[in-house]
């Protein structure tokens, strides 16, 4: 979590820019504790999994990061009170020395790695400038829901604390590449292993010849958003309601790359309720080449694996729960949907050509 950004400036740079920042942790670091404190993003917490994360121990973060349930309840009733609720438990936890804040600002690195031997996402937390009007340091690809944006936004008014990061997908950089091996090096200051089997690792980075390289290499790169819209759209708004806050123009995010060593983007899902198959399949033949997916009828979702593990880029499946069918090889004009601004590995995910070319 962060606590303020570096109080220096420099000029901002044409992509991203990313400072250094005074992380606020748990005193306690062994990998045990750690791991009963912790808790996945918060739009990811059920109601009932909000509870068991709140039995494993009285400090865990979902405490703060969902005070007043889980993020579907009460949408539409005000978004004060919970925030009210976290910001006095979090002041509670700083002064009980639950939490601690550095001394000094630094970048942290930071490595999750999944069991079973498959490769591990890399990349450097940071306090991100959200950037300013016209920028393209900083592309979303969803849209928001406005209540949720809110309850985000009165969360991070209240506790002025960024509880947790949103993740950018930057551009492939030789640059940041090296420095990124070069920094992973040494045992880690944090480390915890998580339900679901992933590894994390954090390297705190404070040295400022490796801060300056790290902010050059990627001040050079622009990204996109690939977790954190909501989250996002709530820093921006908050700067604007408060533009004199010391670190509302910043939002904590996770900058990792778009290309080797970064996200591992596998299958997504959208859900278009009141559009039949059929229909669906007959307006996608204009820019796709449409087909049914062999043997779905008797197991759809092991037909839909076998699909997506030799599918190509650009490829979707559409169902209705029994029956498959798969659009494949988009036309340029399908292509020509996606803004031709924003950066290429932006334009090259599958995400950005199904929201402008297909389901727009």
């Amino acid at each position: 979590m962060p606590s303020t950004p570096a109080d220096a400036r420099s000029p901002r740079p044409p992509g991203l820019e990313v400072r250094p920042f005074r992380a606020l942790t748990y005193r306690q670091r062994d990998p045990a504790s750690l791991a009963r404190v912790s808790s996945p993003a918060y739009d990811l917490v059920t109601s009932a999994g909000r509870e068991r994360l709140r039995g494993t121990d009285p400090h865990n973060v979902v405490r703060l990061i969902l005070p007043g349930g889980a993020p579907a309840e009460g949408v539409g009733g005000p978004a004060e009170r919970p925030a009210q609720q976290a910001a006095e438990t979090l002041r509670a936890w700083r002064h009980d020395g639950v939490l601690v804040t550095d001394d000094t600002p630094a970048l942290w690195l930071y490595e999750l790695a999944p069991p079973g031997g498959l490769p591990a996402t890399v990349g450097w937390l940071g306090a991100v400038a959200l950037p300013a009007p016209g920028s393209g340091a900083v592309l979303p690809h969803e849209d928001t829901y406005a209540p949720a944006v809110e309850g985000r936004r009165a969360l991070l008014a209240a506790t002025r604390t960024d509880l947790e990061p949103i993740v950018l997908a930057h551009d492939p950089s030789d640059a940041v590449a090296e420095l990124t091996d070069g920094a992973r090096s040494g045992a880690p200051e944090l480390e915890l292993t998580d339900d679901d089997g992933v590894v994390h690792r954090l390297w705190r980075v404070p040295d400022p010849g490796t801060v300056r390289r790290v902010r050059e290499a990627l001040g050079g790169t622009r990204a996109v958003i690939a977790d954190g819209h909501h989250r996002f759209a709530a820093a921006t708004a908050h700067h604007r309601a408060a533009p004199d806050t010391h670190g509302a123009d910043a939002v904590l995010a996770l900058v990792t790359s778009s290309g080797p060593g970064g996200l591992r983007v596998e299958a997504i899902h959208r859900v278009l309720p009141d559009l039949p198959l059929d229909r669906a399949a007959r307006l996608a033949a204009g820019g796709f080449t449409v087909g049914d997916v062999a043997a779905a009828g008797a197991d759809p979702e092991g037909a839909a694996r076998r699909w997506l593990d030799a599918a190509a880029p650009g490829s979707f499946l559409l169902s209705d729960g029994a029956r498959l069918v798969s659009l494949s090889a988009p036309t340029e004009a399908v292509r020509a949907g996606v803004p031709p601004e924003a950066p290429p590995a932006w334009r090259a995910l599958d995400v950005v050509l199904a929201h402008h070319g297909l389901v727009e």
